[in-house]
């Protein structure tokens, strides 16, 4: 692996000789120039190994030169020399406080020069080998963490079926709740990070429906008293499911699952939270839910229209929902029919997500 070694000098004779004693280094590859400028150019845009820089040179001198090659991306570490004459100490110490490594003093001993040289390269073979080390091992991790991050996916949608097979209404339903949660996600300026997070959590939401008595989960119809009761215990179930999870995706769809039933006016279940007290993801999604719900023919009704749903959705702020939400909901009326499109073949709509 030959090693790049810039010789910056604007005296022609010393070029020739640096240049000539550098090639008698093995593993090392000299380039030379007689301009600082123009050496800063190339430097920027090619890959560099080890530098040596004369300090008395047009502008930029060696010191400026050291300053600015350091501020370079990818040039920190790597070894600059500075040649300078012997009784320069002012100068030595300004070229340390910008970045040397170490110095020639004029006249370069030639013997002392190959040998230093040769240890210059030595260093930079480490670093380079670290440097590729460190790289390697990056990968790796990378690639053991998408192998992590696959498996979780991997059970959120297990579980999220476990929920759908017994509860066949679901179909598209977590789909479409899912992405309409992120349109509302994007319009209130939620971070990518977060966005990324509820789409992947949402579907989730009523993973608690596991621990809901068939009879109650699958009747044709409305429930009623001690149905309701048993229905409604279904965000608790999902939350004490999800909760205490390393997994912020899991940590994330159990705030949604004990949240999304809240209302906004503290008339929710199952811990009448109120305003701004509910979590920012429960009130997202109790929108999606519920306007999914509205707009999908269930067993005892038939599918509201759009602009019922709308009119729903408006007379309910800041009662049942949060009023940024619904605002935000609707302002993506054009992307919320692209969703259901999209997903109009995964299923017909949502069990028991009507508004109570």
């Amino acid at each position: 692996m030959k090693l790049s070694t810039i010789i910056v000098d604007d005296s022609n004779i010393n070029l020739v000789l640096f240049k000539e004693l550098v090639g008698r280094v093995e593993d090392l590859e000299p380039r030379c120039f007689a301009a600082s400028e123009e050496a800063l150019q190339w430097c920027a845009g090619n890959p560099v190994d080890i530098v040596i820089v004369d300090y008395m040179m047009p502008a930029p001198d060696g010191v400026e030169f050291i300053r600015r090659l350091r501020a370079m991306p990818g040039m920190g570490d790597l070894p600059v020399i500075m040649i300078t004459a012997n009784d320069q100490k002012d100068v030595r110490y300004a070229a340390l406080d910008v970045g040397a490594t170490d110095f020639f003093t004029k006249p370069v001993d030639k013997r002392e020069f190959v040998a230093r040289m040769r240890n210059m390269g030595i260093l930079r073979h480490g670093q380079r080998l670290l440097a590729d080390r460190a790289a390697q091992l990056a990968e790796e991790v990378a690639a053991a963490t998408a192998t992590i991050v696959e498996r979780e996916r991997e059970t959120i949608v297990r579980l999220s079926k476990a929920a759908e097979y017994r509860d066949p209404e679901t179909g598209g339903h977590i789909q479409r709740m899912a992405h309409f949660s992120l349109l509302i996600a994007a319009r209130l300026g939620l971070s990518l990070r977060e966005q990324s997070v509820l789409l992947e959590a949402a579907p989730m939401h009523d993973i608690g429906k596991v621990g809901v008595p068939d009879h109650i989960l699958l009747k044709p119809g409305r429930l009623l008293g001690k149905e309701l009761e048993l229905m409604r215990t279904h965000p608790e179930i999902g939350y004490q499911i999800l909760c205490d999870s390393v997994s912020p995706i899991l940590e994330t769809a159990a705030v949604i699952a004990i949240s999304h039933h809240e209302k906004f006016d503290g008339s929710g279940y199952p811990r009448q939270l109120k305003g701004n007290d509910i979590p920012i993801l429960g009130r997202i999604v109790a929108v999606a839910d519920v306007f999914d719900a509205l707009t999908s023919v269930r067993p005892y009704k038939k599918a509201w229209s759009d602009d019922d749903a709308k009119e729903f959705l408006l007379a309910q702020s800041a009662k049942h929902f949060d009023p940024d939400c619904v605002s935000a909901f609707l302002s993506g009326w054009t992307e919320v029919l692209s969703i259901r499109a999209r997903f109009a073949g995964e299923g017909d709509g949502v069990a028991h997500a009507l508004p109570s």
